[in-house]
C-alpha cells in the first residue's frame, strides 16, 4: 500500500462529520498526489484526531488531537503540520509557508460549548 497516508478520526454523536470532510477536501486540494490516502474514521466519544503514516512499519504520527491541541485547528496550520511531519520535502506555496496567526480555530459557538458535547456524555 503507498505511504503516506492521514486519517482523520471523529466523533459522529458530536456531529463532526462535515468539519472532517472539510479538513479532508483542503488537504486533498492543497497536497494532491504527494497523500497516498486520506481517509475518515469514525471514533471515540468526544475525539477529533488527525494521525499520519509515513510506512507500513512507521508509527502513528499524531498530527492534530483536539485533546491536546485545544480545539480544532485552522486549515493552515494543519496543512503546515502534514508537511513538517509527513512530507518534509513538499511544497505548499508560499502563502502556507507564512506563520499561521492562531493554530486554532475560534468561533463564537465554540466559547459557549462545554468541554464534553451532551450527546457523548
Amino acid at each position: 500500500m503507498p505511504f503516506p497516508k492521514v486519517s482523520i478520526h471523529f466523533c459522529t454523536k458530536c456531529k463532526w462529520n462535515l468539519r472532517s470532510a472539510w479538513y479532508l477536501q483542503e488537504l486533498l486540494q492543497t497536497f494532491q498526489d504527494s497523500l497516498a490516502e486520506v481517509s475518515l474514521v469514525p471514533g471515540e466519544s468526544g475525539e477529533f484526531r488527525v494521525l499520519g503514516y509515513s510506512a507500513p512499519e512507521g508509527v502513528e504520527i499524531t498530527i492534530w488531537d483536539r485533546k491536546t491541541d485545544g480545539g480544532f485547528p485552522d486549515s493552515k496550520f494543519l496543512k503546515q503540520r502534514v508537511k513538517q511531519l509527513l512530507l518534509e520535502t513538499s511544497s505548499v506555496g508560499a502563502h502556507l509557508e507564512r506563520e499561521a496567526i492562531s493554530a486554532t480555530l475560534i468561533s463564537h459557538r465554540d466559547d459557549e460549548t462545554t468541554e464534553h458535547c451532551q450527546d457523548c456524555v
